[in-house]
């Protein structure tokens, strides 16, 4: 029989969200193993590159500077200096930009490829003593005791855990055996996200383009070697549109993009390749079972917009962490875990909805919803009190640096 290995804590899944959680526990002085079916990829050429990219927001910024994730990133990262809505329905287009400025000096968060953040939080998990990370190897099932977990892996091995950290995405393993539901609404919609070179600086400013469909958003990236500006983009769309534009030859889609982003940064030239993402919203009836919380993707998905994925799923770590540090003795107990879900729920629950009213609206074609949409926007930036305090929602937090 094989040994039986003892740990704080188990997480299931090796993505950003997954990475992040184990590293910030370690920091903290956990014990935490990491485990994923998959092998990471660390490199944008390589096969299965995650090339999407992710805003890191303030309030997660200062939860990986803690743990000690953000240095290796700061150099690679583009500020987030305005977020700017674009009405592209009338000609010419309406703006309206939020400006970080109006909260404070930093930015309101900063861009990077996805799969550099793997490369980075696995370089930090490498250099943390309490930290492992077991690629290949996933989670089977468990049996939930009054003291521990025991967490049976796919290759046999024994793990007796406080706590389980279910962060294995949206069909969550987990969370299937801890026997909680989900509510998944579906759009119609895949989003394609890629990299494009323009003539035009992005000046720090991510760009939301409103029309039907869903938006276009231009997410600045650091300049090319040769200093043309980039920026990351991701593009909604109905799902046969999406996928009939994924198929058109370089030149054809280039010309496509430039069209749909208004043509305000010049001509857009595609770098490497495209990726298409299918687009749900997704929350877990609750957030604990027995010896389980669930965080990022296994508690909840929404679409790509107003960078809230990972952000959220930064903001369960930090909830959970806080939880786990007030109380060690109590890591993984029901009264704790009852807490996480009591805390983070209700606000994710929000985020959701909110989102989801967000996508929909972006999605409409006819002209008296787009009219709302419009006037909508234009009264939340108009009103000062109200753009400061849908700045600060958006964040996540009230604080600023």
């Amino acid at each position: 029989m094989q040994d039986v290995e003892t740990v704080d804590i188990v997480v299931a899944g090796g993505g950003p969200a997954g990475l992040a959680a184990t590293a910030c526990f370690a920091a903290a002085g956990f014990t935490a193993l990491c485990i994923d079916p998959q092998a990471p990829v660390t490199e944008a050429a390589a096969q299965g590159a995650d090339i999407r990219t992710t805003a890191i927001l303030q309030p997660g910024r200062d939860l990986l500077e803690r743990a000690g994730l953000w240095q290796a990133l700061a150099a690679e990262a583009a500020p987030l200096r305005v977020m700017q809505i674009l009405d592209a329905t009338v000609s010419p287009p309406v703006q309206r930009a939020f400006d970080s400025g109006d909260l404070g000096e930093a930015p309101f968060g900063w861009n990077l490829p996805n799969w550099l953040l793997r490369r980075a939080f696995l370089d930090r998990l490498e250099a943390l003593p309490l930290a492992r990370f077991r690629p290949g190897v996933g989670f089977d099932h468990m049996v939930a005791r009054s003291e521990a977990a025991r967490v049976v892996l796919t290759d046999g091995s024994r793990i007796d855990a406080k706590l389980v950290v279910a962060a294995d995405g949206r069909s969550s393993t987990v969370r299937a055996a801890a026997g909680i539901g989900v509510r998944t609404t579906r759009y119609g919609q895949k989003a394609l996200a890629f990299t494009v070179r323009h003539p035009v600086p992005h000046d720090n400013i991510s760009t939301e383009i409103h029309r039907s469909g869903g938006p276009f958003t231009l997410v600045p990236l650091p300049a090319a070697e040769d200093g043309t500006p980039r920026s990351a983009v991701v593009w909604m769309e109905e799902g046969p549109e999406a996928l009939r534009l994924a198929e058109l030859p370089v030149e054809a889609f280039e010309a496509a993009a430039t069209d749909r982003s208004t043509g305000q940064w010049g001509p857009l030239t595609l770098e490497g390749r495209r990726s298409v993402w299918p687009i749900i919203a997704q929350i877990a009836q609750r957030f604990d079972g027995p010896r389980v919380a669930l965080m990022a993707e296994a508690a909840h998905v929404v679409p790509p917009i107003g960078a809230q994925g990972l952000n959220m799923s930064l903001a369960d770590v930090r909830a959970l962490l806080e939880l786990a540090e007030a109380d060690p003795g109590a890591l993984g107990t029901p009264a704790m875990l009852a807490r996480y879900s009591r805390q983070r729920w209700p606000d994710v629950q929000a985020r959701v909805a909110g989102i989801d009213m967000l996508n929909r609206t972006s999605m409409a074609g006819d002209r008296v919803r787009q009219a709302l949409r419009r006037t909508g926007i234009g009264a939340l930036h108009g009103l000062k009190p109200l753009r400061l305090m849908a700045m600060r929602l958006g964040l996540g937090a009230a604080g600023t640096d």
